[in-house]
């Protein structure tokens, strides 16, 4: 079974990362970019019938900064 977890950092947090991508699309010339978040997906690949708890315990201890960051979690 596979999960995928989208980890994004929470609205009104500062993404340094976002900005430089951001500013290199428009030095590229790539016009009309008006913001840029950027995150992370991790796959997992877990044996049959673990829960979307589980994955969500994950989460929540270790794979996501729940301070600053959010996450969602896919099955399947």
């Amino acid at each position: 079974m596979k999960a995928r977890v989208h980890v994004m950092l929470k609205n009104g947090v500062l993404d340094p990362q976002g900005e430089a991508v951001k500013h290199a699309l428009g030095a590229l010339g790539f016009q009309g970019v008006e913001g840029v978040r950027q995150g992370k997906v991790i796959e997992l690949e877990l044996a049959d019938g673990t829960t979307e708890a589980t994955v969500r315990d994950m989460c929540e201890r270790l794979l996501a900064n729940t301070v600053i960051e959010s996450y969602s979690v896919e099955l399947g």
